[in-house]
């Protein structure tokens, strides 16, 4: 009697560990989520080569600043190289990062040459893999990801903190932090990649009026650039920055921050690089909410009655803020 993809046990991994190959996820928190692994693997394996697949521009050039990884590829732009270099070698292990169905995802998981191939339970193709992983439901994206060393050698790591790996700082940003005193500024991210995340700029200039003490800066994608000067313009206590050009720009800005407030999107995790205290807004939507928590340890989660975080009240988002502003003022106390 066969055993079906749901029941079949796993392949135990027989080293040594040389390579391993990642196909990483398409969002910028995506990737930031990935890091963990990556340092993890980097510390427990530090001879093994890693190599990051990417599926879209901008992770391949997050993951092309990463001193831990060994090489990228663009899987679907710039394949001469891809083919030329990357193919014709054989791996260790192969890790599919996404856990559901995808068309992409599973045909480099079916034709790259790897010895131990590991993908996630219910994937929709779970014949390909060797060693399945299951989570219980609303397992962080980080620690599914760090299963993949369970996959390997047996043992699950401790929690690993998330970084951004280091880029280029373009002159203005490099000004901009000599004139931001650490802990002294709140930011007030606009942006976001999902429907549903953006608030208005009323609601905005609400919170910020409501902090005429405080200080603020705004931070925005490249898109929302003109809703961000029309939010810094009539608010005295708003500095006006430049634009960011990559995600370590941001990471450096965030850094320096009293506390972030921010929708549900990749800042969420841009801020648990290092630690730094958090409000986030998110959509009534559970499984994002478990899945994509925040990391900070002070951290305050507001999650709308709707699909939409517009639907948040004023009160509640000034309220959660204030409270926060009253805990960061208790432990300098202290």
């Amino acid at each position: 009697m066969s055993s079906t993809p749901n029941d079949r046990p796993n392949k135990a991994f027989q080293g040594p560990l040389r390579s391993v190959v990642i196909l990483a996820r398409e969002c910028f928190g995506d990737a930031i989520m990935l890091t963990p692994l990556i340092a993890a693997l980097k510390r427990r394996h530090p001879d093994a080569a890693i190599y990051v697949i990417a599926f879209r521009q901008i992770i391949f050039d997050f993951f092309s600043s990463d001193r831990n990884v060994t090489a990228v590829y663009h899987a679907k732009r710039d394949l001469k190289r891809y083919f030329l270099e990357f193919w014709p070698k054989r791996y260790d292990v192969l890790f599919n990062s996404k856990d559901h169905r995808s068309t992409s995802f599973l045909m480099q998981s079916r034709l790259i040459r790897a010895r131990h191939k590991v993908g996630y339970r219910n994937n929709g193709n779970e014949q390909l893999f060797d060693y399945l992983i299951d989570m219980p439901p609303g397992t962080h994206e980080s620690q599914r990801n760090l299963a993949l060393l369970k996959a390997i050698d047996g043992q699950m790591p401790a929690t690993v903190r998330p970084y951004i790996p280091e880029m280029p700082v373009s002159k203005e940003v490099a000004d901009l932090l000599g004139k931001m005193p650490q802990d002294s500024y709140i930011g007030i991210n606009i942006s976001v990649g999902t429907p549903g995340g953006h608030r208005t700029f009323e609601q905005w200039s609400d919170l910020i009026r409501s902090f005429p003490d405080e200080r603020f800066v705004i931070f925005s994608s490249p898109g929302d650039l003109e809703a961000k000067r029309k939010l810094e313009a009539p608010h005295p206590n708003v500095l006006a920055t430049p634009s960011t050009r990559n995600m370590y720009e941001v990471w450096k800005i965030v850094d320096r921050l009293k506390l972030l407030v921010t929708p549900d999107t990749s800042l969420v995790h841009v801020a648990a690089c290092s630690d730094r205290p958090l409000v986030a807004l998110y959509r009534f939507n559970p499984a994002d909410s478990r899945l994509f928590a925040p990391l900070s340890t002070l951290q305050e989660v507001i999650v709308s009655p709707t699909e939409d975080v517009v639907d948040l009240d004023n009160a509640v988002v000034t309220e959660a803020v204030r409270n926060m502003i009253g805990k960061l003022s208790s432990n300098q106390a202290y």
